[in-house]
């Protein structure tokens, strides 16, 4: 198991690379913010008056003098009171060799909605697991926790490029190396049924700090890198860049109706692929084409603008278009859908009624939409679809949907960002679930 850690690590370790996004995952007390805090406070990211604060926290569940890093994320009241994440804290760091921004999402299953969240944009998953709660079976074989299934479905549902399978509370197990390897070995299979590929395995100790930013004294069997060198070697496959454009409108922008010339620009952010001053595209769903006669900016006129990119786009021809709409390259369109199947986290502690409609929001389009039909349920323990005639809270779904208008979209697995939507209830508004478009 180590040499394949080894190896992984060998092939994609780089010496500069980008921001990586990054979320940390798992069951619930296995230690995610505790890590997290561990992180920051080992690369030098906390501030001393943050370090006082929490060092005179009154919830503070560590022993004698030792600092709780769990408090640099835990910010609620409720959090700090009950000794649980319940909302998505962000945090920034940075190392000479790289930015991050972290993720701490909640364990408990009420709170998967959160996770989902976090999740959407994240590079990497760091999914803990507290060795002291895995169990053996008669086989001897290690039991993950239903929580460790869960989130790491739903990392492969969202394509999370990296899964990082953090072994924690190595000290509570006197760093039995047995016990990991147990432990490796039964996500590794799990892994297996759902389809994850580039997965990297290591011990550690959040709270001793063992294996996070400083190499371990207790686990000389162990050979691969910390967590922080893991975290500064991985790639970022910027799939984005490398796609045809689509560029949904936000907003249309007009002059104040004193100038000579007629101003009518398209605002918005570029989610894939790139565009140049004279590029044919088309608009849709209406279809029609237009040339880029400018591509403008806060600090002035653009040659090229590409993905991640907020821009106004001037055209050469007067045509109807308005938020929602979708400029995209002419030699490569998105699908018009009005029925389309789509996998679905549902996020609602008000079940799925099929009778109900929904609005759904796809990019900076909404329309009335109806779900036509539960075609099977994911069972998260064997990862089998099973017929079903219900969804509730945290259940994962593939479901048939039929749109008013039609979407430009894309398969979830190829874009994410013209792939993925929210549903949301046409009564009180909210967001009760999040849904990946399925081409295949």
């Amino acid at each position: 198991m180590n040499a394949l850690v080894d190896n992984n690590f060998a092939n994609s370790a780089v010496q500069q690379r980008g921001l990586l996004r990054f979320i940390t995952a798992g069951s619930v007390d296995d230690g995610k913010s505790t890590l997290i805090g561990r992180l920051l406070f080992d690369s030098k990211g906390i501030f001393a008056d943050q370090l006082d604060a929490i060092s005179r926290a009154r919830h503070k569940r560590t022993v004698g003098d030792m600092i709780d890093l769990s408090l640099l994320t835990d910010g609620l009241e409720a959090e700090r009171e009950q000794g649980i994440t319940i909302d998505v804290a962000y945090r920034y760091f940075a190392t000479p060799k790289r930015k991050f921004i972290i993720a701490d999402a909640p364990g408990h299953e009420q709170y998967t909605r959160n996770m989902v969240t976090g999740a959407s944009t994240a590079d990497a998953v760091i999914i803990l697991i507290d060795v002291s709660k895995v169990k053996v079976d008669e086989q001897g074989k290690a039991e993950l926790l239903i929580q460790t299934k869960r989130h790491s479905t739903i990392a492969q549902l969202l394509q999370i490029q990296h899964v990082i399978v953090a072994v924690n509370k190595m000290d509570l197990v006197n760093y039995d190396r047995a016990v990991y390897d147990r432990i490796v070995d039964a996500y590794t299979s799990f892994a297996a049924t759902l389809g994850l590929k580039d997965i990297h395995t290591l011990p550690m100790s959040a709270l001793a700090g063992d294996n996070v930013v400083v190499r371990s004294e207790h686990m000389s069997w162990y050979q691969g890198p910390t967590l922080i060198e893991l975290l500064e070697s991985l790639s970022v496959y910027d799939d984005e860049h490398a796609a045809a454009l689509r560029f949904p409108v936000q907003l249309v922008a007009r002059h104040n109706g004193h100038e000579a010339q007629d101003f009518r620009g398209y605002i918005g952010r570029i989610e894939a692929g790139s565009v140049r001053k004279g590029d044919k595209l088309t608009v849709l769903p209406s279809g029609q084409t237009a040339t880029v006669k400018d591509i403008l900016t806060l600090d002035g006129s653009l040659d090229q603008a590409s993905a991640g990119k907020s821009v106004t786009i001037l055209l050469e021809e007067f045509l109807d278009i308005s938020r929602g709409d979708m400029l995209v390259a002419a030699d490569a369109p998105a699908q018009l859908l009005k029925n389309f199947s789509a996998d679905v986290c549902w996020l609602s502690e008000e079940p799925l009624d099929l009778r109900r409609r929904y609005w759904l929001k796809h990019t900076t389009r909404q329309v009335a939409a109806k779900i036509s039909s539960i075609e099977s349920l994911l069972d998260i323990n064997t990862q089998v679809r099973e017929t079903a005639s219900e969804l509730k809270l945290n259940g994962i779904a593939r479901l048939g949907i039929t749109v008013q208008q039609p979407l430009a979209a894309d398969a979830y697995q190829q874009l994410r960002a013209t792939g993925s939507f929210i549903l949301i209830d046409e009564v009180t508004h909210q967001t009760v679930a999040a849904g990946m478009i399925r081409l295949d």
